[in-house]
This record gives C-alpha cells, structure tokens and sequence, in this order.
C-alpha cells in the first residue's frame, strides 16, 4: 500500500499508458511511496482521443464521469495532470470546491503541468472564486503547445500556486529543479491531512 495515491490525468491524443511514459523521469526523481493511477479518457474506449474537444464539448461526459471513479474509492490524496489533463484537473479541483459537490468527491492537492484554463461561459459558475486547494503549476518557458501564460492563468485560479518553470517545451520534466520541490509539495500535504 502507498502512502499517496495520485490520479493521473493524460493529455489529449494520449492515454494513461503515454503519460506514465512521459511521467517516467518525474516518477523516478521522488520519493518512494507516491502510487500514480493512470486513468484513460472515458472516450478513448470508443476511439476518441480526448477527455473534451474544441469549446470543451464532451466536459459533462468527463467530469460525470470522474466524479464516479473518485466516489468508488479507494481515496485518491492528489490529482495529476499533464496539458488537457492538466486544464481538467484544474476543472475537477473548481468542482470539488463548489458548493453542493459529493463530500467523497475530495482530494488534497493538485499537480498540473503544461496546463490552462477555460474562459467559456459554461465554466463561469465553477470559476467564480480563487481555489484553496493546494496546487503546483509546472511551466515550460519554451512550450509552444500551452503558452507560458495560459499555463500563469490557470495557476492564477489558486489562492497559492506553486509555480515551477523549466526551460523546456511541452513535456513533464523530471530533473531534480522540477521534481524537489514537487517531492517536498507532497510531502507537506502528506503531513498536513487529516
């Protein structure tokens, strides 16, 4: 058994399997004891490729969705995502903060990488309000994919981000400048919950 369980979230055209790969660096620069659950888009199961498509079409399918896997149990401590996954795990930490949410729909922190966020109208009601929710924002300062600032807007809808910037593009780097404090972030939260 771990001592932190992290859902993790892959971006569009990926799959849970391409995120581990791409996590592989970062998985191996932390600490032991981190579990990463790999998850696929619920849409990937009929050939689709992304958990939302242009104008976030298909959100209500995913979040319905998640909000089932988080439910179901065992407990995830933290989410992790990577670009779309990234913009969603943003979106699922908004609706975990919202009222009327499931008290079991809970995690205690966020790690999104490469990530932005929605402007739509749709979103207006989740969005009304800075998060609580402890987050780290990893940035690549040459990512062509997810600007830098788009990647800043997203971390601006947390009370506190941690911002963590690399030189790099749209990938999840795992040298040591990125992954200590990443380490150092799960371990407070591991340490501050209940």
């Amino acid at each position: 058994m771990s001592d932190v369980r992290v859902l993790c979230l892959h971006g569009y055209h990926g799959s849970g399997a391409i995120l581990r790969d791409q996590m592989e660096s970062l998985s191996h620069s932390l600490p032991a004891g981190i579990e990463f659950v790999h998850v696929d888009a619920p849409s990937l199961a009929t050939g689709d490729f992304g958990w939302w498509h242009e104008g976030f079409d298909g959100w209500e399918r995913t979040r319905d969705w998640a909000v089932d896997l988080v439910r179901a149990g065992p407990r995830f401590d933290g989410i992790f995502g990577f670009s779309q996954g990234a913009a969603l795990a943003g979106l699922l930490t908004t609706l975990q903060e919202s009222e009327g949410a499931p008290p079991e729909f809970r995690f205690d922190f966020a790690v999104m990488v490469g990530g932005f966020t929605s402007d739509l109208p749709q979103h207006t009601d989740l969005l009304r309000h800075r998060l609580t929710t402890p987050s780290v924002h990893v940035i690549g300062r040459s990512d062509v994919i997810v600007p830098r600032k788009d990647s800043l807007r997203l971390a601006d809808r947390f009370a506190d981000p941690l911002i963590i910037e690399h030189p790099g593009g749209h990938i999840v780097p795992g040298h040591r400048a990125v992954a200590g404090p990443i380490a150092d972030f799960v371990a407070a939260q591991k340490e501050a919950a209940p």
